[in-house]
């Protein structure tokens, strides 16, 4: 029964990135989100591309702006840029430990340096220096505790949804097998969906951006919700230090994304024994 989920999944996988992958130049996002996007697509399948066009893909040529200012797609962009960045350390990070054959907590810890590093150190301070003035330690200064706080959350979901799978299915822990890519697929979908309201505070509390419209003058603009400079509808900017939310707030949401995040270290090593 798994063969035929596996074949049925990555038909569609392969489908929906091919789709992605043609249709998204044509659409008036940041490079970045544009990567992140087909990056999410090649392991979240057809629900990525569905994503895409429900949350990205501009119904009408030049409505765009409008149509990514909605709260929900404004936190879904948020979102996936984490997912998309977090997620491929994650995976390569689960692969390396596979083939390193390390214990679980020395997998764990692989997986969170190498997912948190890149997605953070990469895919967001230096994907989106130009949101500080091209300075790329001010972004990773200012990126730091968002992009922590929302991979706490998708390690999360992540950890032990690999585990249960690859307790539960024949070579699910081998990278050189389809049931590993499969498990990793699962894995990060769930993990997406526990990271998603953690993202909606992020995005609400302009400590993370949205979605953005790049338009011809290669100017960015963002919808509601945003926290780029270039915003038309926040008063608050990237680089408005005394706008979002307190120091309690803060603390309280960091406290949280740790409890969430030992709590998901000990489900899955529950499925350990």
């Amino acid at each position: 029964m798994i063969d035929g989920m596996m074949l049925v999944w990555f038909v569609l996988t392969a489908l929906s990135v091919a789709f992605v992958s043609f249709d998204i130049p044509k659409t008036p996002e940041s490079s970045v989100l544009k990567w992140a996007f087909v990056i999410l697509v090649v392991f979240t399948g057809p629900l990525g591309a569905f994503f895409y066009v429900l949350g990205c893909r501009e119904p009408l040529a030049g409505t765009h702006a409008e149509y990514v200012s909605a709260k929900w797609r404004q936190v879904l962009g948020s979102t996936m840029h984490c997912a998309a960045g977090d997620g491929l350390g994650i995976i390569a990070g689960a692969a390396l430990a596979s083939v390193l054959s390390l214990g679980a907590l020395q997998d764990f810890a692989l997986e969170y340096a190498l997912g948190f590093s890149f997605g953070w150190a990469y895919f967001q301070a230096f994907a989106m220096r130009d949101m500080y003035d091209g300075d790329y330690i001010k972004s990773l200064k200012a990126t730091f505790l968002p992009e922590l706080f929302s991979m706490n959350l998708l390690m999360a979901g992540m950890l032990p949804t690999m585990r249960l799978m690859m307790a539960n299915i024949d070579g699910a822990g081998d990278p050189l097998r389809l049931e590993f890519w499969f498990t990793m697929s699962m894995a990060l979908i769930v993990g997406f969906a526990l990271a998603y309201p953690v993202n909606w505070w992020l995005v609400s509390k302009e400590m993370k951006h949205g979605m953005m419209t790049v338009i011809a003058d290669n100017q960015s603009h963002a919808g509601h919700g945003s926290c780029l400079e270039a915003e038309e509808d926040s008063p608050h900017s990237a680089h408005d230090e005394t706008s979002g939310p307190s120091a309690s707030a803060i603390l309280t949401m960091g406290v949280f994304s740790f409890i969430c995040l030992a709590a998901g270290i000990a489900l899955a090593l529950s499925f350990e024994m």
